[in-house]
């Protein structure tokens, strides 16, 4: 299975973006994760398409865009045209996620879905086939510095099976509160087998 990091430009110093884009060029990290944030669906406010398309200018790597906003269908073609590589929704602002994730796909970009920690694996039975990642947050979304939630593992592992029997090539990506130590039991969870 791939593996790798996707450093939030979240916590990138604002007044040198520059430079810190070009530490994640010269790097070993997969991907840019960029959190679109609006205040509504979260309670923070991030980054628009004027900034991912300055980003874009400068990104070796693909930009993945993780959409943290009400009406995400809205907004595709805007965040294809500068430059999104991948879009992550969420299922519970996606009030009809299969056509939101095919609205992805047909701008010719990997479409992904997002569960918030309360939301259960299980109701991704219907989509999993047709999406390119799943990502699970591990914080409650909205805020940088939270701590992990331990009942990722549970979910990760869940995912692993689901993905494995529907979508091989599905990936699995962890956002919030990771570091070295959960990293590494995020991976071995994903060995594991879901016990429900």
């Amino acid at each position: 299975m791939k593996k790798f990091v996707a450093p939030s430009l979240l916590s990138a110093n604002f007044a040198c973006l520059e430079k810190d884009i070009e530490m994640i060029n010269q790097s070993q990290a997969g991907w840019f994760h960029i959190d679109v944030m609006d205040g509504v669906f979260v309670p923070n406010i991030s980054f628009g398409p004027p900034v991912i398309k300055f980003i874009k200018k400068l990104a070796k790597k693909p930009l993945d865009v993780h959409l943290m906003i009400v009406e995400p269908d809205r907004y595709f073609q805007v965040f294809s045209e500068v430059g999104a590589d991948i879009i992550t929704v969420h299922y519970e602002a996606c009030t009809h996620l299969h056509r939101s994730v095919a609205a992805i796909k047909n701008l010719g970009i990997q479409a992904g879905v997002v569960l918030n920690p309360h939301t259960s694996v299980s109701l991704l039975e219907n989509i999993i086939k047709d999406v390119d990642l799943v990502l699970l947050m591990s914080v409650n979304p909205g805020y940088g510095g939270q701590k992990f939630i331990e009942n990722t593992y549970r979910k990760i592992s869940q995912l692993k099976e689901m993905i494995e029997l529907h979508n091989p090539d599905c990936l699995i990506e962890i956002d919030g509160g990771i570091d070295t130590e959960n990293a590494k039991r995020s991976e071995e969870s994903q060995k594991l087998r879901a016990k429900v």
